[in-house]
Formats: C-alpha cells, structure tokens, sequence
C-alpha cells in the first residue's frame, strides 16, 4: 500500500502544479480548484505513505518523478519542450530514483 499512496501523491501533485500556470494567478475558479484538490490529496497521500517509507526517500521519490512528469506535460499541453542539457539531468533524476528502489535497504520491499 505505501507504493500505492506514493501513487497517489505523485499524479496528485503533478496534476496541480500541471494546471498551476492555468489559473491566471488563481483568477480563474475551475483549474484553481483542480490545483488545490490536487495538492491536498498529493499531501494526504504522502502522509500515508510516511507511515512506513522513510521521508528522505519518499520525498526523492516524489520529486524525482513528479520532476521528469511534469516536463513531460509541459512540452505537450504548453509546447514547453526542454533541451538536451535538461533531458540529461532529468534522466540523472530517473536512474537515482530507479538506484534508491533498487539498492536502499532504507526502501519498503
């Protein structure tokens, strides 16, 4: 279940911080909702799965892909594509988070 939580806390807040630029600087009422239930659901979620993963590597966890997916949806909804230097340290990003899964003993298997 805390993998599931970790879930639920990533496409939480990556769908908030996806619809932020949306809001007009919360001037418009639909995405400025979207972006506050995502947000508490992203931290309601994080808080279930801190019952039994470390802070520090869930945290890693949902930083490292909330980073690499929210890219991702720049570059479709708002043509925000990054170049390769980013693309490189995005993929940096993915083989830490793949390293702490696969060889912390601080992870919950």
């Amino acid at each position: 279940m805390t993998y599931l939580y970790l879930a639920i806390a990533i496409v939480g807040e990556v769908t908030a911080t996806s619809v932020l630029k949306s809001t007009h600087q919360f001037s418009r009422p639909g995405p400025t909702m979207v972006v506050a239930a995502g947000y508490v659901i992203a931290f309601y979620a994080m808080s279930l799965a801190l019952k039994s993963m470390p802070v520090g590597v869930a945290y890693a966890i949902w930083c490292g892909l909330g980073i690499v997916l929210v890219a991702a949806l720049g570059a479709v909804i708002y043509r925000e594509v990054p170049d390769r230097a980013a693309m490189l340290g995005m993929l940096l990003i993915i083989v830490g988070v793949v390293v702490i899964n696969t060889f912390s003993r601080s992870v919950v298997h």
